[in-house]
């Protein structure tokens, strides 16, 4: 049962254009489903979860639909990413690729070959409309979908040996030429001006020298987030009492040439894991998680907002909403509301400032 909750007004002591107290309003949704992505398309929201399916709500009907094993209208429940085009939606699972057809209103799933089993965890997908392409991050190995010829094409990237390179986690497009491969030791970059076939378009990141500041003995990327001339990166943290230094995590802030920045506890987040990030205005939004060694789990620590400017680090409190212990997993900014993904719920968080509207007489 989708329970959806009436606005929720709340004072909220940021720093959003002004420094003052000003009255927001936070609307709950899909509550108590593990939110895994959050996706646009076509006056509609796509969200897929972890143990609830594929929901889209329809901003034009505010209503939500649900696909799920449930409903008797999916397969399966347990999804990790999702990716939106004119006539198809894709989500990833454990088993392969899940296809929705908008027209025929039908999923069906594709698994690969390369790659065993683990080959068929979809971990990242990443549609690009300018080509009609959908990039495919596997755990195992990498795939371009040609969506008009319906061609799928396999790349190992394995980097210097390491299996790691190959275990891709996020994909992100960089304007109308590059695009990002986040792996758990590293990150890939594709220019696509000069072709899949030229050794040249593709080059890569690692933790060796300056690149990531030389941190931990590998680093990897949950999120990447680009701002001008500066490329933002979420890392996990994995360290155990064996491995002190393995992942370390932390925020990096890179200025595409040779100056990296990090962020981490030290700077006021609550610890160094970071699920995901986003932005709005000069402001940096992530989501925190502290790793237990121990018991090797993430603990959800919850949303924090870094101000680009001064680095100023703050931890986002809607008071009766218990965010502090929450996995805030997928964010995603719609020009007014942020829509907050976390392993409790989906959350829109409304930003516009109603002042900003008051015509100058």
């Amino acid at each position: 049962m989708i329970l959806m909750k009436g606005f929720i007004t709340i004072l909220l002591l940021l720093f959003f254009s002004t420094n003052i107290s000003s009255q927001t309003n936070v609307r709950k949704f899909l509550e108590g489903a593990n939110i895994t992505a959050i996706v646009p398309g076509n006056n509609k929201l796509w969200v897929s979860t972890y143990g609830e399916g594929i929901y889209y709500y329809s901003f034009k009907n505010k209503k939500w639909t649900n696909f799920s094993t449930k409903n008797k209208n999916l397969n399966n429940d347990f999804f990790y990413t999702l990716a939106v085009g004119k006539r198809y939606v894709w989500a990833g699972t454990t088993d392969g690729l899940f296809i929705y057809n908008k027209r025929k209103k039908r999923w069906t799933k594709r698994k690969f070959a390369k790659g065993g089993e683990l080959g068929n965890w979809i971990r990242s997908l990443r549609y690009d409309k300018s080509n009609k392409t959908l990039w495919i991050g596997r755990f195992k190995n990498l795939t371009l979908y040609d969506v008009r010829k319906r061609k799928y094409q396999d790349f190992d990237l394995t980097e210097n040996n390491d299996p790691k390179t190959n275990n891709f986690k996020t994909i992100k497009i960089d304007g109308d030429s590059l695009i990002w491969f986040g792996t758990e030791a590293g990150v890939h970059i594709y220019n696509k001006k000069l072709g899949l076939q030229n050794s040249k378009a593709w080059s890569f990141i690692g933790n060796v020298g300056n690149d990531f500041n030389g941190d931990g003995e590998a680093v990897s990327v949950s999120d990447i987030l680009f701002d001008g001339k500066y490329v933002w990166f979420a890392t996990d943290e994995f360290v155990t009492s064996k491995q002190p230094k393995f992942n370390v995590g932390g925020i990096y802030k890179f200025d595409r040439k040779f100056n990296w920045e990090r962020i981490s506890k030290r700077d006021g987040l609550a610890d160094n894991g970071v699920f995901v990030l986003a932005k709005t205005g000069n402001k940096i939004w992530a989501g925190i998680y502290s790793f237990y060694s121990k018991e090797k789990q993430e603990l959800g620590r919850g949303l924090f907002i870094i101000d680009k400017r001064t680095r100023k680090v703050k931890r986002l409190d809607f008071g009766n909403i218990d965010l502090f212990s929450t996995k805030v997993q997928a964010l995603y900014f719609d020009g007014a509301s942020m829509w907050i993904g976390t392993n409790k719920g989906l959350l829109a968080f409304h930003l516009d400032n109603p002042l900003a509207h008051i015509k100058k007489k």
